[in-house]
């Protein structure tokens, strides 16, 4: 008679892919505890890091500036301060001569828009075949309003009261000029601090990721200003030849949206054509969305490779994804330096993949090669 231990099942063995998967899943886990911890840390402090990233892209645009003036000689100090001044002199320059032709048509932009989307819901309602009612409609733009009303919250999720946004706005705007003097006052110092805390034999491939991120950089905001610059005058000077008003603002506009790739046109796009239907009837909004989406077009297709080089060597969805998760996690600030970013680091990890191969994009080189100490 055999005994009760003979006859009883042994312990079943774990299947190694469930072995695997465990394994993989625990280390997934905590990377997305850590990352979940640093985007708190983020929108804890957004205001602060959101001044740096703008000084950061400040000081990059000037870079070439300052380049030359370190070459010659120039004190870091007074270096920074002649970029500072001359960024200054350019912004207050060109705000002088647009800013009283804005400033008559901005506050009738509001109206207008609204104006537009009235006619539309109205023929929406009464002589599309969509069959929709105008209950469906008043609920598609509260859900817009609700939208556009999530993206201005601050990083703490509450909707701040203006004295406040205004007073965030200035400290913000100290913070950003602080950091443009210093960064371009000492970047090749930061620099030099950096790949001292580098092993030896890894300078090298951190000095290519520096470079290739700062190349990368320099050619997304240099690409996205000539696009943005193009796009604006071609809607500018379509909306005074079809008779619409607001042409100007439309303008600034649609180059401000050329910073958000791909939304940043449609959403321009779609207001110069609401404001053409509200200011100059049907027949004008028609031109204005054929030559905004064949300007769209001819920049995506023709210009975009050639002025952004490889800046942004992004998949079309890699660069939506990114703007909307830019947007839901930081507003619209999120949305404007979602790809930018996200260009950088791809390049970074690019570089670091390819080893000893350097890469073929022009550019300065902001990294010094250090010596061991």
């Amino acid at each position: 008679m055999p005994r009760p231990n003979d006859t009883a099942p042994g312990p079943r063995a774990v299947p190694p892919g469930l072995q695997t998967l465990a394994s993989y899943g625990w280390r997934l886990i905590v990377v997305a505890i850590v990352g979940l911890g640093v985007l708190w840390a983020l929108r804890q402090m957004w205001s602060l890091v959101l001044a740096v990233v703008v000084g950061g892209y400040i000081a990059r645009a000037l870079d070439p500036i300052a380049a030359r003036l370190r070459a010659r000689g120039v004190p870091p100090a007074a270096l920074a301060l002649a970029c500072l001044l001359l960024f200054a002199a350019v912004v207050g320059g060109t705000g002088a001569i647009i800013g009283p032709l804005l400033a008559e048509e901005l506050d009738t932009l509001g109206p207008t828009l609204t104006d537009a989307v009235d006619d539309v819901e109205e023929w929406l309602v009464e002589d599309s075949p969509l069959n929709l009612d105008r209950g469906d409609i008043d609920e598609l733009r509260q859900e817009a309003r609700d939208a556009i009303s999530r993206g201005l919250r601050s990083s703490r999720g509450d909707l701040l009261s203006g004295a406040l946004v205004v007073m965030e706005g200035i400290v913000g705007l100290i913070l950003a000029v602080v950091a443009t003097f210093f960064f371009l006052k000492d970047g090749p110092r930061f620099q030099r601090w950096a790949l001292r805390r580098v092993a030896s034999d890894q300078r090298d491939v951190v000095r290519r990721m520096g470079t290739r991120a700062w190349a990368t950089l320099g050619g997304y905001l240099r690409g996205a200003a000539i696009l943005g610059l193009v796009e604006g005058i071609a809607i500018g000077v379509t909306l005074v030849l079809v008779g619409a008003k607001l042409a100007i603002p439309v303008a600034v506009l649609t180059f401000a949206a050329a910073f958000v790739p791909i939304v940043g046109a449609v959403v321009a796009g779609i207001i110069a054509v609401l404001v053409a239907l509200a200011t100059a009837g049907f027949g004008a909004a028609v031109v204005t969305a054929i030559v905004a989406v064949v300007v769209q077009q001819l920049d995506g297709d023709l210009l975009a490779p050639i002025v952004y080089g490889r800046a942004l060597q992004l998949h079309p969805l890699i660069v939506l994804f990114a703007v909307v998760a830019g947007g839901a996690l930081f507003g619209i600030a999120g949305t404007i330096l979602a790809v930018p970013l996200t260009a950088m680091v791809v390049a970074m990890a690019s570089e670091a993949g390819i080893g000893g191969v350097r890469p073929d994009a022009a550019g300065e080189d902001p990294f010094e090669v250090v010596a061991d100490d």
